[in-house]
């Protein structure tokens, strides 16, 4: 069937299985066979990169580059633009072809992702990509695949966070290399179950080194998130609304419309950007508009202003808001209008006019606010206090209520789990899964608040920085902190933050809000009897079996 596509990389796969006619994210066949391919190249890439590192051989800073774009291009709800994928096709099949001539004379056997060549035009590449898709393989041991795949969703995941570094000018060799290692990897067919989910650990260990160098990138650049109050309510006059991820792009916006008169709002994933010191000075970053990813096409419905896709995150365009919508970077989908990067710079000015011609709102809202930047410095600036709380028995638990969004049902349970958290607890969170409880009341404890908004998902290393620091004052393993992981997943970022986590041996996550299509039985009892990972439940009876769990070991 030339329509046949398969897919099941993100949460809200069809039927939790998996997408076979069209993605739920609005993947076309014709882009998921193509990305298909590109995954299919990159792995013959590893496969040489590996080679040449092994050999000693230098492997030079656009390569790297380029294995860390071209891999997030693949991730959920980035890039839906056919032609775009072509060029990427292109450009991979080039680049493994100089690292295969880097490398000289191989021995022993070569894969098929190695010896590959595309073709040159779009319907041929279509024609190859049914032979390489995830089910291309109908012998392959189920949970060899399983693995395999976790692993190439955890690349795309680190690819998302090595590229955000890289846009700052921070690059890191051991996360570099690790690509080549990983997509290798994924088609050594001597390695065994137990060596894929060794490896699927190092991916994990080598993420959290990403983080931290993203984290070093981002507060580096624009100083450490300071708490801060963001309006998220609209205010009179022409504007632009920022979605996303990429920082950089966000500078760039506000310098280029400092003194036009226009209002700059973030939305989604880019909240957090309220907090850094050096994007917060501008006083026409106004505030935060809307929610999470998933709400975008009412959100943005015919709104008077423009938008700018920056990252992941994007869907289907609605008509009402095609002629006002912009991507940049690694986004994009057909037809809508694409701001490219010109010796490191980029220029906005469509957008700017067009935010000016569409006018704007016409009235201010009154005013209401929320409270974030509460990031690995500020709280442990706090540490005393928060020490001082636990052992005086003001704070009795710490519930991490994170990870991402998405539209299918089942994720009020993250609203109510945090309505229904005791007012001696205090509510981490992070990630755009905040937006399902952040803009309600919670108190505080003391001079805490009792919720506190960590940042993105890329600043999952700030609450496990936090949760290491715990660990430390009050002498103690991580697992034996008042701490629960209340975790949402939808994407391959969330994936690789998972595989970190249980890389640094972090037992007892809940999550939800269903378990992943690709992971096999077998690889789902793995991560049980090691981790103790459970999938969400009701609320009540996990809030039951946190906390007394916790009174049991009292």
């Amino acid at each position: 069937m030339d329509n046949q596509m398969f897919c099941f990389q993100c949460e809200q796969t069809l039927g939790g299985k998996g997408c076979v006619k069209f993605g739920v994210c609005g993947k076309s066949p014709e882009v998921a066979g193509l990305q298909d391919l590109l995954i299919h190249i990159l792995k013959g890439i590893g496969f040489y990169g590996q080679k040449a590192l092994e050999n000693n051989k230098k492997i030079d800073e656009d390569t790297h580059k380029f294995v860390m774009d071209a891999i997030f291009s693949t991730l959920t709800n980035v890039n839906f633009d056919p032609e775009r994928f072509v060029e990427y096709i292109k450009k991979a099949d080039e680049i493994k072809e100089n690292l295969k001539e880097l490398v000289g004379e191989t021995d022993g056997n070569i894969p098929d992702a190695a010896k590959y060549r595309p073709p040159a035009s779009k319907e041929e590449m279509l024609q190859d990509a049914k032979e390489v898709g995830i089910m291309a393989a109908k012998d392959l041991n189920e949970d060899i695949r399983s693995l395999r795949e976790l692993l190439i969703y955890g690349l795309k995941g680190m690819g998302a966070y090595g590229h955000h570094a890289y846009v700052l000018g921070k690059m890191d060799d051991t996360v570099n290399n690790f690509f080549y290692k990983g997509l290798a990897a994924t088609i050594d067919d001597s390695l065994t179950v137990e060596d894929m989910v060794n490896m699927n650990m190092e991916l994990g260990k080598v993420n959290f080194k990403c983080m931290e160098l993203l984290d070093s990138a981002n507060t580096g650049a624009y100083g450490h998130p300071e708490p801060t109050e963001v309006l998220i309510t609209k205010k009179k006059g022409p504007f632009i609304v920022v979605s996303g991820h990429d920082l950089k792009d966000l500078k760039q916006l506000l310098e280029q419309t400092e003194g036009k008169g226009i209002n700059i709002y973030t939305h989604g994933e880019m909240l957090p950007t309220h907090a850094y010191p050096e994007l917060k000075k501008y006083p026409h970053l106004v505030g935060n508009y809307g929610g999470a990813w998933q709400d975008q096409q009412k959100e943005f419905d015919g709104i008077p202003g423009a938008i700018l896709m920056t990252t992941n995150c994007l869907q289907k365009p609605r008509d009402s808001y095609k002629d006002r919508i912009f991507t940049s970077s690694i986004v994009g989908w057909p037809d809508v209008a694409h701001i490219k990067e010109v010796d490191g710079k980029k220029d906005f000015t469509p957008v700017i006019e067009k935010a000016l011609e569409l006018g704007g709102w016409q009235e201010d809202e009154e005013e209401k606010k929320i409270l974030v930047g509460f990031g690995h410095n500020t709280v442990l600036g706090v540490a005393d206090k928060v020490i001082d709380a636990v052992k005086s028995g003001a704070i009795k638990h710490f519930f991490l209520i994170g990870g991402c969004d998405g539209a299918k049902p089942g994720r009020n349970y993250y609203t109510e789990f945090a309505e229904k958290a005791p007012e001696d607890t205090v509510i981490l969170t992070l990630a755009c899964g905040k937006y399902r409880f952040n803009k309600k009341e919670f108190g505080t404890i003391g001079d805490l608040p009792r919720l506190l908004d960590v940042g993105q998902c890329n600043d999952a290393y700030s609450a496990i920085k936090i949760a290491v620091a715990l660990a430390e004052a009050f002498d103690c393993d991580v697992n034996e902190l008042p701490l629960s992981l209340i975790l949402s997943w939808y994407e391959q970022k969330a994936v690789c933050i998972l595989l970190t986590l249980l890389s640094l041996n972090i037992k007892n996550i809940h999550l939800g809000p269903s378990l992943p299509a690709f992971v096999s039985p077998n690889v789902l009892q793995v991560l049980v009897d090691n981790f103790n990972i459970k999938p969400i439940s009701n609320v009540e009876a996990d809030m039951n079996e946190i906390l007394g769990l916790e009174a049991a070991t009292e």
